[in-house]
């Protein structure tokens, strides 16, 4: 049998039953051979951290229905991850959608026990938006241990998300890797932000990032234009995964690190962004890294009548289990 037990698509269909992050089994239906699980996956259904536009608190359950399409197989890394790995869908975490700070505090609560605390099960959380990263690290890095050091982390997105506060809040979607650094659950020195763009409110944005040996990698620092034509420039992560080694990581995506014509259901839109195709480019190229638990975020479905940034935002939670796959094939 395989690690995570599918409904037989050809028997019952996949626009029927309860939607689940990929179809997955509910955790209260995983099998007791299957357990421990390697991945735990719940929804964050909230967004009072945002600074601009709501409405990700519906991310989760858009993310869930368009992910019903999402099938087993990596074709790229050969890989069936149903049969590498046994995942669930653990449901959505408690939420007080009033307040930002007893939100993240339930939220790491409810993650840090799930599938009873299992040292071994990852966290991958779907949000929301990104102050709901701050909880699910704290959560990871108690499952692996919290190493002195912290975890190390790849940071897919437009925005630095290093302020230090906004409007006296300091636990927004513009703060969550700033506390995670001061609470010493992220090493900066192994964190790498991918896709930074357009204008910042001044300079002083970059302070933080550069007083703590954060690498800021920006959309354009990943392209380069040998003869007029824009390709992916893929060697400064190359670079930082050969300096990060065996070290586990946690990745966070934000679906605004995609431009907004490819994914518009986003709160905070920046033009000029990565396509749908060059940003799963960049996870595959991620392949061999171990994962400490990861997240997708800031999915609003209101802004995307056409579903495509849910989609987008289910084949990346895909992409980042196939990670998992392939390194525990290794």
């Amino acid at each position: 049998m395989p690690k995570t037990v599918l409904p037989d698509s050809r028997v019952s269909p996949r626009f029927a039953g309860l939607a689940t992050f990929c179809r997955y089994p509910r955790l209260a239906d995983v099998r007791p051979d299957n357990l421990p699980l390697d991945w735990a996956i719940y929804g964050v259904p909230f967004d009072g951290g945002v600074t601009y536009r709501p409405g990700a608190r519906f991310g989760p359950r858009a993310v869930r229905e368009a992910s019903q399409y999402v099938k087993r197989f990596h074709l790229t890394h050969n890989i069936d991850v149903c049969e590498a790995l046994s995942m669930a869908d653990a449901g959505d975490a408690p939420v007080a959608p009033f307040s930002i700070h007893d939100t993240l505090d339930r939220v790491a609560d409810f993650a840090t026990e799930l599938a009873d605390g299992a040292p071994g099960t990852r966290l991958l959380a779907v949000g929301g938006d990104h102050s709901i990263s701050y909880a699910n690290i704290r959560a990871a890095y108690a499952r692996a241990g919290e190493p002195a050091s912290g975890l190390a982390l790849i940071h897919f997105d437009a925005h630095l998300d290093t302020v230090d506060e906004v409007w006296g809040e300091k636990f927004s979607h513009a703060s969550p890797f700033r506390r995670a650094v001061e609470e010493g659950f992220v090493d900066p020195r192994n964190m790498l932000s991918v896709g930074v763009r357009g204008p910042l409110n001044s300079a002083d944005d970059l302070a933080f990032a550069r007083a703590n040996g954060v690498a800021v990698v920006s959309e354009i620092d990943l392209r380069a234009r040998p003869s007029g034509h824009a390709t992916l420039n893929l060697l400064p992560i190359t670079q930082f995964l050969q300096r990060l080694g065996k070290t586990p990581v946690y990745i966070t995506f934000d679906i605004d690190v995609v431009d907004p014509a490819y994914a518009p259901g986003t709160g905070t839109p920046c033009p000029g962004g990565f396509s749908a195709a060059e940003a799963i480019a960049m996870l595959r190229h991620l392949a061999g890294v171990r994962l400490a638990g990861a997240d997708v975020v800031e999915v609003l479905p209101a802004m995307d009548p056409s579903g495509n940034t849910a989609l987008l935002a289910a084949h990346v939670m895909f992409e980042i289990l196939a990670l998992d796959a392939v390194s525990r094939r290794a």
